[in-house]
């Protein structure tokens, strides 16, 4: 905003003098803040977007193996206690959850929306597949056509063959992406997008890079949910087990 004043400021200095100068810098604050409330409304309009998908899919995902289940229906439950939701977002989550599991459920096209709002964005992407693991393993076991329909959902966003890769990490890892003892060494690698035969910098590289893109305020700034922020939370984490468990096994 300062920058626009400025330059309203000096344009106005040029063309009116002293009172262009007024006008110019009161126009640059009305063009300024005119820009920031669509700026925050589009954000807005992104992340309300970013959650309905999420629920939709969900859904989607649940129903998959001919049932939703009991665990997976309060997996959905604890996760709108977790994510804070007001009594609105939950009866919207409940509405986008049942829009889901509905027969003609148009999921490609959900997937688009995604796909349009985590263009170039991977952070974006793991963090909305993170939330459908959890849910579609809630009762304890992956099944078959989950499995196929989970696939379905990340080539349908766009995903690269490496986040393939990395997502089948997860799936073998369990819901959190990794279990009690950690990620296997072969998955580490694989969450972070390396070969096993990179060099320790490249690894160090590729540690700090996932690390910035999956930092909670800059996907916030892309479309991420404020409530979401503990789940990018556990993608940071995820990450930083992958690193270490490969740091020691190259220390041994």
């Amino acid at each position: 905003m300062l920058f626009l004043i400025l330059i309203g400021a000096l344009l106005g200095l040029a063309i009116g003098g002293p009172i262009g100068l007024l006008v110019g810098g009161a126009l640059g604050y009305w063009l300024g803040r005119r820009l920031r409330r669509r700026l925050v409304d589009k954000l807005v309009g992104v992340q309300s977007q970013f959650l309905e998908s999420t629920f939709a899919v969900m859904g989607c995902l649940c129903k998959a193996d001919g049932q939703v289940s009991e665990d997976e229906l309060e997996a959905s439950r604890r996760l709108w206690d977790r994510l804070r939701l007001s009594e609105a977002q939950r009866a919207q989550a409940r509405a986008d959850f049942n829009r889901g599991k509905s027969a003609d459920f148009d999921l490609d096209a959900e997937l688009a929306k995604i796909r349009h709002i985590a263009a170039n964005q991977p952070a974006l992407r793991q963090v909305f597949l993170q939330v459908q693991l959890a849910a579609v393993a809630a009762d304890g076991e992956l099944h078959p056509a989950e499995h196929e329909m989970l696939m379905r959902v990340v080539r349908g966003l766009g995903c690269s063959e490496a986040e393939i890769a990395q997502i089948e990490a997860m799936l073998r890892g369990g819901p959190g992406g990794t279990d009690e003892h950690g990620p296997s060494l072969e998955d580490a690698y694989r969450v972070l997008g390396v070969d096993q035969d990179a060099s320790d910098a490249e690894i160090k590289k590729a540690y700090r890079r996932l690390m910035s893109e999956n930092h909670p305020d800059k996907l916030a700034a892309k479309g991420l949910p404020e409530s979401m922020r503990e789940v990018a939370k556990e993608r940071t984490s995820e990450i930083g087990s992958a690193y270490e468990r490969i740091r020691k096994a190259r220390d041994a």
